[in-house]
């Protein structure tokens, strides 16, 4: 019994779900978040490998987002991807996905316009 629960936690730890997308500024692909004076915008979708909600996984997967993001006022853009719960440092700022709704299901296709992605930003003194 002993060594199963290590085994049990770690089950239960890959089935982790992302934060709520209603836990910060959202967007849909094609629309803007701002937060900050940072504009994100979500363009596609190029990994989620989450683990569905209904299902028992090992490991949580990931969900990796094409953004464009324009900061320092508007003066400076980046593009590229933004994986989920992994900060990426833009001069002073630094952007986050934090989350995304709906969580995936087990058999069940969720179609790209359904997608609402939730960012955080933090600022550098």
């Amino acid at each position: 019994m002993k060594r199963a629960l290590p085994l049990l936690a770690f089950a239960i730890a890959g089935c982790a779900t992302l934060a709520p997308a209603s836990t910060g500024p959202t967007a849909a692909l094609g629309q803007r978040a701002e937060v900050d004076g940072v504009r994100i915008r979500p363009l596609a979708i190029v990994e989620d490998s989450r683990c569905p909600m209904n299902a028992r996984c090992v490991w949580a997967g990931r969900l990796i987002v094409q953004v464009e993001i324009e900061f320092n006022g508007g003066s400076e853009e980046f593009r590229g991807n933004l994986t989920v719960g992994e900060p990426l440092a833009l001069g002073r700022e630094t952007v986050t996905l934090v989350g995304a709704a709906p969580e995936k299901l087990a058999g069940a296709q969720t179609p790209a316009r359904a997608y609402r992605f939730t960012f955080a930003v933090q600022r550098q003194p």
